[in-house]
């Protein structure tokens, strides 16, 4: 439990934890009323590490949010302490979802929260200085989309070991997960083993799913020589733009209505002639006709954007699917029996 010692140590964060502490549980309950959630969670989690404050820096946190405190008194921030304050406005069970969070440094969940939210190259530099099985375990724990632009920033070869490497991770024990939080530098480490994921499988199949289709064929030729029977299985949980084409006419037209603003022309432009054949031949004339006319004022279009229109495309196809709206063809539907 961290013990703050000066005003100018404290983040804005603890400077709230120790004016709502000043305030007692009838006027901060009050007050936290006015809130979030979001925010109450992070002030908890603020006053629940927050540990012994003085007299003294709680009069200069009061002095600096409302001119000054006559008599400052010892204050103790701690989990108790949190949850008594949230018990006075919430109801049981969010004051045990809030209070479960606190108390898991637990799961490590702000951890991996905060790495997500950086951008790609940070963390691609940042994985270059590690070990490639380091870097594998911290990509399997990241969101997919999240992986599928950091493989390719790490260069062909190196890509290809650490995805390998990937398909070799289901569940990441306990004192692995202890190192990797300590790599990133936070405050709290897991306290028991997690899996990355329901299904390690999926999660890769979800991680090529997002990755630009040049990089994914690129890293398909070193994975099917390095784990060929693991590959199979995951191209086959694969759903890629181009299966769009493999739907029915009328799931396809589904699909097409839920794409808002310009994805559906963006992602028709960098489609294969014999893709965009098949979603043009799902519209009614004269909504063709309006279609084709969008793409060609289009002008030049990015990659990228082409990516991530044909990527929203794929979501939204993956919704319907989850539904029941539409079903999915598979890989078997395609395979011929003599």
């Amino acid at each position: 439990m961290a013990t703050p010692t000066s005003l100018a140590a404290l983040s804005g964060r603890e400077k709230a934890a120790i004016v709502f502490l000043c305030l007692g549980q009838s006027k901060g309950s009050k007050l936290m009323q006015m809130l979030d959630e979001a925010e109450i969670q992070q002030i908890s989690l603020s006053m629940a590490a927050l540990g012994p404050v003085s007299p003294d820096l709680a009069e200069e946190v009061l002095g600096e949010f409302v001119g000054g405190m006559a008599e400052g008194g010892g204050l103790f921030g701690s989990q108790s302490a949190a949850e008594r304050m949230l018990a006075g406005f919430l109801p049981e069970d969010k004051v045990s979802d809030i209070m479960r969070d606190i108390r898991a440094p637990l799961t490590g969940r702000n951890v991996w929260d905060n790495f997500n939210s950086l951008n790609e190259a940070v963390i691609a530099n940042f994985l270059k200085g590690e070990h490639d099985q380091t870097a594998a375990a911290i990509l399997s724990k990241v969101k997919a989309d999240v992986a599928a632009k950091v493989l390719p920033l790490l260069g062909p070869e190196r890509m290809a070991e650490v995805a390998g490497r990937m398909l070799d991770i289901d569940t990441l024990p306990r004192h692995v997960l202890e190192d990797l939080e300590s790599v990133l530098e936070k405050d709290f480490l897991a306290s028991a083993t997690h899996r990355t994921g329901p299904d390690p499988q999926q999660r890769m199949a979800d991680l090529f799913n997002k990755m630009d289709s040049t990089v994914f064929e690129e890293l398909s030729q070193h994975l099917e020589k390095r784990a060929p029977e693991s590959f199979v299985a995951i191209k086959q949980k694969m759903f890629t733009f181009d299966d769009l084409a493999r739907l029915d006419q009328n799931s396809l037209a589904r699909v097409m209505r839920a794409a808002e603003g310009n994805a559906l022309p963006l992602a028709l432009r960098g489609a294969k002639k014999e893709v965009r054949d098949v979603f043009l031949g799902a519209l009614p004339a004269r909504s063709r006709e309006m279609l084709l006319d969008e793409m060609n004022t289009m002008g030049a279009v990015r990659a990228k954007e082409v990516q991530a229109a044909q990527v929203t495309l794929v979501d939204a196809a993956l919704e319907l699917a989850r539904q029941e709206v539409i079903t999915l063809p598979s890989a078997e539907d395609d395979m011929l029996v003599d």
